[in-house]
């Protein structure tokens, strides 16, 4: 159990709070790309922050405060332009890196007033890697963004999706160094909403939790499992401080603020060798919903099911009720490395996994479990045939809402134009069942 002040120094994310300065000293996923094809200006809350994420004219990324320093107008309701976004009340305009660089009457009525030179606004840095956009909102010296080695993989469909979740991130990032929910809320649960009593998923009878310089592994073993198998020698990756890797997809559960996380999810699904090559790789993003219709939480998909747990811990889960078992070792873990590593930030040192080198940052690599899987091509019949490629055809299990466009787009670059018949009837089958 943890005390209630433990719990707010898990928690509490804003400026000046032990987590808040502490996370600020990474880069962060904020939002997809292909986001910014059809708009240029959103509104974004980001760590207890209000700020606006816009893409200039000449394709400039910028992070600034949600405010014109002027009035103090909404500049998510601004527009950008060949530098900036310009405050669309009176017209003063802001580059990427919060400077006022036009203040257009001002300048008229007096060219040689220096008003703009005391008007910059908060500003952090924006960089686009593998169709994420990433924000680094800490002190200087700024870090090296990860080009994670998934990042360099080639002839892949790359998706990057979004949810709101309404609670706050560590009950989310907890989840990743958890493998026995996988039985029991991925399997079981998935098998009684299916209106079927069993048979239940194989059972874990053994659980283990290591630490390396990007987080923690974990690995377990299920009934049926020998000691070679990859989930045992190599598991899956704990990714510092707020991520989750499988191999084919990265997670990531960025704080918005105290009650509420963003989540951000980026997969690369290898395309059959007859599709190659693919290049340019474009990236497609789209926003998760977590309720349906009738305003009921989907419990239909693995990354929904995780959603319906964290938020049922409630906005902040009160840890101090808790009863840890032994299949929360790695729960224990990540909470003390976090203790650990707030005190001793504090007093100076590095934070854990931040990267200073450039050449380092290029390509680092994580445990992969059956890298071959996410990585190298099969041939098509082969890849539909496999029980990892072949279902992806007919649903996305992951994340609820998949848009028809990008579902048709996955199968066009799977199965070629040549196939055009099969999507056809993909699709009215897609419409047959409701989706």
């Amino acid at each position: 159990m943890l005390s209630e002040a433990r719990n707010k120094t898990l928690t509490q994310v804003g400026a000046g709070t032990p987590m808040g300065d502490y996370l600020r000293r990474f880069w962060h996923p904020i939002a997809g790309a292909a986001e910014f094809d059809e708009k240029s200006v959103k509104a974004i809350r980001l760590m207890g922050e209000d700020l606006t994420l816009y893409k200039d004219l000449s394709g400039t990324y910028g992070l600034v405060d949600r405010h014109c320093p002027h009035r103090r107008a909404d500049l998510s309701f601004g527009y950008v332009e060949d530098v900036g976004i310009r405050c669309n009340y009176h017209g003063w305009r802001m580059d990427e890196t919060g400077a006022c660089v036009e203040q257009p009457f001002e300048e008229t009525y007096n060219p040689k007033g220096k008003l703009k030179d005391r008007c910059a606004i908060t500003a952090y840095p924006v960089r686009e890697v593998a169709g994420l956009l990433f924000a680094y909102m800490g002190p200087a010296p700024v870090p090296q963004l990860p080009i994670w080695e998934p990042f360099t993989w080639a002839h892949g469909f790359i998706e990057v999706i979004t949810a709101d979740v309404p609670c706050n991130w560590f009950q989310c990032q907890e989840n990743s160094c958890d493998p026995v929910h996988f039985e029991w809320m991925h399997d079981n649960w998935s098998v009684r909403q299916n209106g079927e009593l069993g048979p239940y998923a194989p059972k874990h009878f053994q659980v283990a939790f290591d630490e390396f310089e990007y987080g923690f592994t974990y690995r377990r073993r299920r009934e049926g499992q020998e000691e070679t198998d990859p989930m045992w020698t190599t598991g899956r990756v704990a990714l510092w401080p707020n991520g989750f890797y499988l191999g084919g997809h990265f997670e990531w559960r960025v704080p918005v603020d105290d009650e509420n996380t963003l989540s951000v999810a980026w997969f690369f699904t290898r395309l059959p060798i007859e599709s190659e090559p693919i290049a340019p790789q474009k990236s497609f993003w789209w926003q998760a919903p977590i309720k349906d219709a009738h305003g009921q939480w989907i419990a239909s998909h693995v990354m929904n099911q995780d959603i319906v747990a964290w938020v049922g811990q409630g906005r902040i889960a009160d840890r101090s009720k808790e009863n840890l078992g032994a299949s929360d070792r790695g729960i224990a873990m990540i909470r003390n490395r976090f203790f650990e590593e707030i005190e001793a930030v504090a007093s100076g040192a590095e934070a854990k996994g931040v990267i200073r080198d450039e050449q380092t940052a290029q390509c680092p690599k994580l445990p992969i479990a059956t890298v071959e899987l996410f990585r190298d091509g099969l041939p098509r019949r082969d890849y539909l045939a496999s029980k990892w490629f072949g279902p992806r055809i007919h649903d996305f299990r992951w994340h609820a809402g998949q848009p028809e466009h990008v579902r048709d787009a996955f199968r066009r670059a799977v199965l070629g134009e040549e196939y055009e018949g099969l999507i056809e009837a993909l699709k009215a089958a897609d419409k047959a069942r409701g989706d």
